[in-house]
């Protein structure tokens, strides 16, 4: 029978064991010295050695021909211990044997003397399992236990023991092994085990065990059946990294407070059967990493995902308020408690809202995460005067070669109502006094003057905005300015590519835009080309004059 890999290359004296220095060298200490206690409690994260170390620790104890205080492994009673063939080395599973009856049990044992080794000993798992008679009915054995009796206790929730156990063992707390040590052991086990694996690989199953050394080689277990040389991409499909990109999409949406839109991809996640109450976890989770990457130079070692992912989480991490991602915390945790005790699709729904609209919620987070917004709206304010026509009339309307539809500005009242509302797409040069909307009344008198546009100071974080949602219209912006006038934006662009995308029969880019633009100073812009004023054209007459003149030819004044 196959044996897994986590058992096979289970450490089998404390050189073995890895990570866990500060404790493995104060027990050999101890043995080298004959300083043996008669109780020990190994407490610590899952996975991190303690049950393995006691296990050691029982060896050693016995063994024939101890080296520098470890176990040898190759004398009878190391082997014997190893193999489960002394009766003297009692294991407890505290989680299915935690009654008082089960300890008393274990009291009348531990009178006997050892049959073959020098010392009996009882390794207590979980032990936090125990009920209250069973700790109390524990107290005096493990006080004063028989000389050849020595308890070890073994638990992941050590704040769960009373106190009159903690005092009477003497502690050793596991840590968390660093993702360095797990790499490294990864590689030296591929290496025995005759399969291959990348850096970047065992980097990553290292950083997905979360410190613990066990479930590290329980994920390279399952990569290994996967493929025999092991990539990224094998760990990230083992794993289920791959394809959990709505918690970026969702996150944006909640961000430009597209509650619309967030609504929706929360109902299209509900019918592919992602269960709301995990995707609540998910979410928490991914804002916590938006949060390490908002305030963390270095965050990569602080985030668990893969490569490309983090590039991700940083991008957006940038463009999202350091209050908002901590309110979004906030309110998430709040909704998964109450989960338990509601529909979890209202429930979730309702949390997705709030974060939309902060003025819905009251707490200091949501409070600052408004007054962050309108912070940013104030730094970029823009005149919101109604737009006017053009000072002249209809014979004196500059004519165009276009047709009607392409001398037409973008009218598209709203970020939401884009997709639905017909649009005439056309975006011809237009003088900086702008022609007016296609739909408008026809002029029949002289308007009054059109005041001047005034250059869009948000434009560049408008870029910026867009570099992440849409990089294609990002590049082809490059370079640009903008303009506002009234409640039209006028964009300056030297690049042709730009007017095509603009004229494009799908609204998509143009949609992008206004999304970019109402994300940062909070309004919704029609869009327009701009083009510099150009000099009024000279009289070709008085040009013929002035060369007249030059020439100084007889008659040419009259």
């Amino acid at each position: 029978m196959y044996q897994a890999l986590y058992r096979k290359y289970r450490p089998k004296n404390f050189t073995d064991v890895v990570g866990e220095e500060h404790i493995t060298d104060i027990l050999k200490n101890e043995l080298r010295s004959g300083k043996i206690f008669h109780a020990y409690l190994f407490t610590g994260p899952r996975g991190t050695g303690k049950t393995s170390c006691a296990k050691i620790l029982a060896k050693a104890v016995n063994c024939l021909n101890s080296k520098d205080g470890d176990a040898c492994c190759e004398c009878e009673s190391c082997k014997a211990i190893e193999q489960g063939d002394v009766l003297d080395i009692t294991e407890i599973d505290a989680a299915s044997n935690n009654g008082v009856e089960n300890i008393r049990d274990l009291k009348e044992q531990v009178s006997y003397t050892p049959t073959t080794a020098k010392y009996r000993v009882y390794i207590i798992d979980e032990v936090h399992m125990l009920s209250i008679g069973a700790f109390n009915a524990l107290l005096k054995t493990l006080e004063e236990p028989p000389q050849h009796i020595i308890f070890i206790l073994a638990t992941t929730e050590v704040h769960k023991l009373p106190a009159t156990i903690l005092s009477r063992c003497q502690r050793f707390d596991f840590h968390r092994i660093s993702s360095e040590a797990i790499s490294r052991r990864i590689q030296y086990i591929a290496e025995k085990e005759g399969f291959t694996i990348d850096d970047s690989a065992a980097d990553m199953i290292a950083a997905l065990s979360d410190g613990g050394m066990r479930d590290a080689l329980s994920t390279l277990d399952l990569c290994a059946a996967r493929s025999h040389h092991i990539t990224d991409e094998d760990v990230m499909s083992v794993c289920s990294l791959a394809g959990n990109n709505y918690c970026l999409e969702l996150a944006d949406k909640i961000r430009t407070s597209n509650v619309g839109e967030a609504l929706k991809k929360v109902d299209e996640l509900h019918k592919n059967a992602v269960d709301l109450q995990r995707l609540c976890t998910e979410m928490i989770s991914h804002y916590r990493n938006l949060m390490v990457a908002r305030t963390v130079k270095d965050c990569a070692s602080l985030i668990v995902c893969a490569p490309k992912e983090l590039e991700d989480i940083k991008a957006q991490a940038a463009e999202y308020p350091l209050e908002g991602i901590v309110n979004a915390i906030n309110v998430l945790s709040v909704s998964l408690d109450r989960m338990s005790m509601c529909d979890r699709r209202t429930e979730f729904e309702t949390a997705v809202v709030k974060l939309c609209s902060p003025q819905l919620e009251s707490t200091p987070e949501a409070l600052l995460d408004r007054l962050e917004r309108l912070e940013r709206t104030m730094k970029y304010s823009v005149p919101r005067t109604a737009p006017t026509t053009v000072s002249a009339t209809p014979a004196e309307v500059p004519a165009t070669s276009e047709p009607a539809s392409e001398t037409a500005v973008d009218t598209a009242p709203a970020v939401e109502a884009v997709e639905s509302a017909p649009m005439d797409d056309g975006m011809p040069p237009i003088p900086s006094e702008i022609e007016a909307p296609a739909e408008a009344a026809p002029v029949s008198a002289p308007q009054e003057e059109r005041s001047a546009p005034e250059l869009f100071d948000a434009w560049a974080d408008v870029q910026a905005e867009l570099s992440k949602a849409a990089p294609l219209l990002a590049a082809v912006l490059r370079g640009s300015k903008a303009y506002v006038n009234g409640d039209i934006l006028l964009i300056d662009s030297e690049n042709d590519q730009f007017f095509s995308l603009m004229r494009s029969d799908d609204p998509i880019y143009r949609t992008q835009i206004r999304n970019a633009v109402n994300a940062v100073v909070g309004r919704t812009f029609r869009l327009g080309p701009y083009k510099k004023p150009q000099a009024a054209a000279a009289d070709p007459l008085q040009n013929i004059i002035n060369k007249l003149k030059s020439l100084e030819v007889p008659g040419s004044e009259d």
